[in-house]
């Protein structure tokens, strides 16, 4: 049988915290829930191992006894099992022990109940909150009921201490006030602006950020989400790659998902091994009912691969597909002294400014240098730090043998003037007939429209070598990449952002698109270095 190694955020090689208040939650677990369904259903609850190494890290805490993570999302496949393990999670929050409350004589965390516990399940529709808050009469065993004083209600459940367990599918606006101690937010990837998603997920975080001492959490569970759809569960991706790359501050954000690596769906046997990838310690899942539903061809592919994969697949105008882009990645180094062309695209404020080099003998892209904005208040007033990127480009000239240099001149004229005057004579050729560096991406639609073809076709090819996600510029120039979208016009297609004002940024594509022109442009000159010499010949 073919076995794949699933994608992951969280890789199984991490060692489980030292400080963390999750054992003392399975164990309350173990006492006092049941198995809501299936063939085990009655008997008591039991987590996965995988589910295991997800609670204690969501309940690490640090020396201060302060939780580590205090906003989370867990992305799976349809069926893995989200709403019993959030229903789990959140009769804990409801009455269990799920606090710090002290250090014991070995040093480890005593765990208490919050002593004013107030659960939310939220959703943008009833049906959703439905399917967690059916399971609750099922898990809750007469134990938890008699001891905690447990009244049971559709859509409220209270304890004797008063706590209050509640589904929340009304507007954001009576929501707003509300000190909620920990909130399930259910299925985000159907939370959307039209239906009100994105004001309901603003309001549930700034209620959750009024909570004394921080303790208030919140947890989305959702299936990958469609991209450009603009989800929470997207821009939830979004945030925490920004995090993941270095460009955003780490305000505790916890994302964990495992998903198949790139297949070939009509194979079956590689689909098989995808789905099982994919679900992990889900055994339960029946892997060949899913391979019949996904070749019955009542859903598009890239809902199956969504649904059943958990991929993030390709949006319908998304200009480049992820797994063509992965499939590109290799292991190699660009070297001081190598031959190399540079990309230039910048910024000031709200755009990102990108520097980017590939090599001319192979086409190896390596970036450089991405400055953006980072998220939150901290971009208020953000600009870029010219002197730093001037800085990387007169480097990159220090450190590699440059033959040419493509870079737009919106915003950086003065630059662009200086970078020309002063490396002229070490290029080769010129970006236009009036600058040897700047090359206005504003005029010249045909040639760009011809080079954004060209690179697309080496992509897709999977000619186009890059060194992949191993660095946080890896991962930055990815996420630019995928966020292009296709814009056609009257000479072929052409990019852009999502939308014009768009937060999603694409100039690390653009500065790899100059740079490609660039190269091509050299090659097709019949100027070329001898290596390891600086003789330049003329064929």
């Amino acid at each position: 049988m073919l076995v794949l190694s699933p994608v992951r955020t969280w890789p199984d090689t991490v060692p489980p915290p030292n400080r963390t208040l999750g054992w003392a939650v399975l164990d309350w677990v173990s006492r006092y829930l049941l198995q809501p369904d299936g063939p085990d259903a009655g008997k008591p609850f039991r987590f996965t191992p995988e589910q295991v190494r997800i609670l204690l890290r969501w309940y690490e805490v640090d020396a201060d006894g302060a939780f580590v993570r205090r906003q989370g999302t867990i992305r799976r496949l349809k069926g893995w099992g989200k709403d019993p393990f959030l229903a789990a999670i959140c009769a804990v929050e409801f009455v269990g022990p799920c606090r710090f409350g002290g250090w014991d004589g070995d040093g480890m965390p005593l765990v208490v109940p919050h002593s004013a516990p107030w659960v939310q399940v939220a959703a943008v529709s009833k049906d959703q909150t439905r399917n967690t808050f059916r399971l609750f009469p099922a898990m809750f065993s007469d134990r938890l009921i008699a001891e905690y004083g447990i009244d049971l209600g559709k859509e409220i459940i209270y304890s004797r201490a008063g706590g209050v367990l509640e589904a929340v599918t009304s507007s954001p606006r009576s929501l707003e006030g509300g000190r909620a101690t920990f909130v399930l937010m259910n299925e985000t990837h159907h939370w959307i602006a039209a239906n009100g998603g994105h004001e309901m997920a603003m309001t549930i975080a700034g209620n959750v950020g009024k909570s004394r001492g921080g303790g208030a959490r919140t947890m989305e569970i959702t299936n990958a989400p469609l991209p450009g759809e603009d989800s929470v569960a997207e821009q939830s991706w979004h945030a925490w790659s920004k995090v993941a790359e270095g460009k955003a501050r780490d305000s505790g954000v916890y994302y964990d998902s495992v998903e198949s690596p790139p297949i070939d769906m009509g194979d079956p046997e590689q689909l098989r091994a995808g789905i099982i990838a994919a679900r992990g310690d889900s055994v339960w899942l029946d892997v060949e009912w899913i391979i019949s539903t996904i070749y019955s061809g009542l859903m598009p592919r890239s809902r199956s691969q969504r649904m059943f994969l958990n991929q993030l697949v390709t949006a319908e105008d998304q200009l480049i597909d992820p797994a063509d882009w992965d499939a590109c990645a290799v292991e190699a180094e660009l070297l001081p002294g190598d031959e190399v062309v540079l990309g230039f695209d910048g910024g000031r404020t709200d755009d990102a400014t990108a520097l980017v080099a590939m090599r001319v003998r192979d086409r190896l892209l390596v970036p450089l240098g991405i400055w953006e904005a980072p998220d939150g208040p901290e971009g208020d007033g953000w600009v870029i730090d010219r002197s730093a990127v001037d800085g990387s480009v007169r480097n990159a000239f220090a450190t590699y043998r440059v033959s040419a240099m493509f870079a737009d001149v919106a915003l950086w004229e003065s630059y662009i003037d200086a970078w020309s005057e002063d490396y002229r004579d070490r290029l080769l050729i010129k970006a236009s007939p009036h600058s040897a560096v700047g090359r206005d991406m504003r005029g010249g639609l045909q040639e760009l429209t011809a080079a954004n073809e060209r690179l697309m076709s080496a992509i897709e090819h999977h000619v186009l070598p890059h060194l992949g996600q191993d660095f946080p510029l890896g991962r930055t120039l990815r996420r630019h990449v995928l966020n292009a979208r296709r814009r056609p016009n009257r000479f072929g297609l052409s990019f852009g952002k999502p939308t014009r004002e768009s937060g999603r940024k694409v100039d690390g594509y653009a500065a790899s698109l100059l740079a490609d022109l660039a190269r091509h442009r050299l090659v097709e000159s019949g100027k070329t270095r001898r290596e390891r010499s600086g003789e330049v010949f003329f064929f």
